[in-house]
């Protein structure tokens, strides 16, 4: 199935505290039909001029592109960062279940 509305959009976040209320505040308004957090990533990074290491968690949301805007909304609301990663990747196809579940989800 072409699946050019959908998109995965990656955010990492300093802790799995602060992953879990993101990803539960986005799936309670149905901004997301599913998160997974990858635990245990290592992020190098340049900020303020200098090279960064932090520990963190990768949200994995599965939504859709009408969306992005009042996810990523939700997301600076609640994340602790001043410059959190954003990312929005097209889902260029996929199962046609699985899609169809994500459009249901989000409804």
């Amino acid at each position: 199935m072409i699946a050019n509305k959908f998109i995965l959009v990656l955010c990492t976040c300093p802790s799995q505290q602060e992953a879990d209320a993101v990803a539960t505040a986005l799936l309670g308004e149905r901004l997301a039909a599913c998160v997974n957090q990858l635990p245990g990533i290592r992020s190098l990074y340049r900020w303020k001029g200098r090279i960064t290491r932090d520990d963190e968690v990768l949200l994995l949301i599965k939504t859709s592109a009408d969306l992005f805007a009042s996810l990523e909304k939700m997301i600076k609301t609640l994340h602790p960062y001043t410059v959190p990663e954003i990312i929005a990747v097209p889902v260029i196809a996929g199962s046609a279940e699985y899609l169809g579940w994500i459009e249901e989800s989000i409804k």
